[in-house]
């Protein structure tokens, strides 16, 4: 398979999941990687997204990242015809540490907000392959493991979140991704 654009990562920390009942999409979504690398450089990368009140608009969506080259190629390059496509570039700090096999976890410093995210309860890593489209529209390869149970906080506070068994990208909705590569 020839590919045009691609992303690689170490140390995914990613969670997806819901502060109400009745949603059709997530209104909390925060995914980091210790390091990304893309064709125009590498850095700490991920996307976020979180909607405290449902009915209202996102407080923060976006693509995070410290280096706005890097920030600047997923839209357009990896995530073309999808909603995120013409998401914003977030300027961010982002720091993922790894206690295995105890727990993995993420904080990203963006737009005034401190998001942390905690994992634990990590089952066997996985080999994962999934097709383009199947839902996004690139081929995904790398090692997961999903996670039994996940914290996450908001400027210090704990908000209750329900993590669906699947998350946006077709696998567990609350995920340690140690690598992982993204390709079209």
């Amino acid at each position: 398979m020839a590919i045009n654009e691609w992303m690689s990562w170490e140390g995914g920390v990613d969670v997806a999941g819901f502060t109400a009942s009745g949603l059709a999409m997530p209104n909390v979504i925060v995914h980091v990687a210790r390091v990304v690398h893309t064709p125009v450089g590498s850095a700490p990368a991920g996307m976020i997204f979180w909607q405290p009140d449902p009915k209202a608009a996102p407080v923060l969506a976006g693509f995070v990242c410290t280096d706005a080259t890097v920030g600047g190629y997923f839209g357009p390059k990896i995530f073309a015809g999808t909603p995120f496509e013409k998401a914003p570039l977030l300027a961010a700090r982002i720091a993922v540490c790894v206690d295995l096999p105890n727990a993995v976890a993420s904080r990203i410093d963006v737009a005034g907000h401190v998001f942390e995210v905690t994992l634990t309860g990590l089952g066997t890593p996985e080999l994962v392959h999934r097709a383009a489209g199947s839902p996004m529209p690139f081929v995904q390869q790398g090692v997961e493991a999903s996670a039994a149970k996940a914290e996450v906080k908001v400027d210090g506070k704990v908000i209750a979140v329900t993590i669906p068994p699947v998350g946006l990208g077709g696998g567990p909705a609350a995920v340690w991704a140690p690598t992982g590569v993204y390709a079209r």
